[in-house]
């Protein structure tokens, strides 16, 4: 299929649906992005869809449908709840918009499945967000696995220590709920899950055990999970939202025949380890790739955006689309099934879960 491209000149002109906690993340990227416009916001909460457009200048809506007929766009923006990511894309796709969702792109396989076709079906892009390909760290660890330094990869551990009080979940009544948000692995840990099986490699099989220890939420707060790389490495990620009394780590540690390296700081922004047998140019890089963002999203935001709007303009290849974010989906609900099943589970999986 070919999608359809914005033509050089005009700005590309981007709607968003969904102004709660990460919108701010996607307004302060399109504002340092002379090529993207912000022309309008939806949010079914009036005061909160009212004050973003105030904010930033543009119509508001409170019906997504009305901000689709009235307001012409590029592209939608879909940052709602994460069960509602592929209705709403598949809206969008009808509406011959260009879809960017938010992360994941879906919690079950089939709705996911669903958003891809609807894009492929009316001929425009579909991005996942997957921001923290991006962080400096995350950039130099892709580039040292690619150059071959690690030689054989041995081991890789995602670690996500983080807290989530109850307060949190108890903002809004779909957070914590199977049918529209996941747990801690879905919804918290999923830029991880996508890190580890983006760097190391497809999964042949996953393990897991998960439990809801202490938030009042239908889905997990914490868990294990150990992966068999098709590679034959070995991998753990370990997640929790109980850490005291606040945010501790979200890091990734490979380990190789020649080399080891862990990405730390509370979100993969800070290189904690960087050992390798042979040197590369690169190694001068690493005490600069250290950021220090002010919340565990970081700063890939206005990246992911530059790749964007190079995609729409047909200079350049989507950095994560559906397909690509299809594969960590897989992987979490492979997780899902282990943990609920108590078996080893093998990928891909053999159910359209």
């Amino acid at each position: 299929m070919t999608e359809k491209n914005v033509p050089a000149g005009p700005r590309i002109r981007v709607a968003l649906l969904g102004c709660g906690r990460i919108a701010k993340n996607h307004f302060d990227a399109l504002a340092k992005l002379p090529g993207l416009q912000l022309v309008a916001v939806c949010d079914i909460i009036a005061e909160r869809a009212q004050l973003a457009g105030t904010q930033y200048d543009v119509p508001w809506f409170t019906s997504y449908e009305q901000m689709l007929s009235d307001v012409p766009s590029d592209a939608v923006i879909i940052a709602t709840p994460s069960g509602l990511h592929p209705q709403h894309g598949i809206l969008a796709a009808k509406a011959g918009r260009h879809v960017i969702s938010e992360k994941p792109m879906a919690i079950s396989l089939a709705a996911a499945d669903a958003l891809v076709q609807a894009c492929d079906d009316h001929h425009v892009h579909l991005f996942v967000v997957k921001q923290n390909r991006l962080n400096p760290p995350i950039v130099l660890l892709k580039r040292a696995i690619d150059r071959g330094r690690f030689g054989r990869i041995y081991m890789a551990n995602c670690t996500v220590r983080w807290t989530r009080p109850q307060d949190y979940y108890d903002q809004a009544p779909w957070r914590g709920t199977w049918e529209f948000d996941g747990g801690a692995f879905m919804n918290q840990a999923s830029h991880y899950v996508d890190l580890v099986q983006w760097l190391v490699g497809p999964v042949e099989s996953v393990m897991a055990k998960t439990a809801t220890m202490a938030r009042r939420i239908e889905a997990e707060d914490s868990g294990a999970a150990v992966l068999k790389f098709r590679s034959g490495a070995i991998g753990v990620i370990e997640v929790t939202m109980l850490t005291f009394p606040k945010n501790l780590e979200g890091s990734i540690t490979i380990l190789g025949e020649k080399g080891s390296v862990k990405i730390g700081g509370t979100a993969v922004n800070k290189v904690e380890h960087w050992t390798f047998a042979d040197y590369d140019d690169d190694d001068k890089l690493v005490e600069q790739a250290n950021t220090n963002p002010p919340s565990v999203y970081g700063f890939g935001h206005e990246g992911y955006y530059r790749n964007v709007e190079s995609v729409l303009r047909g200079n350049a290849l989507p950095d994560t689309d559906g397909r690509a974010g299809r594969k960590s989906l897989e992987l979490i609900l492979g997780i899902y099934e282990s943990a609920k099943t108590g078996r080893d589970v093998p990928l891909p999986l053999r159910v359209n879960i």
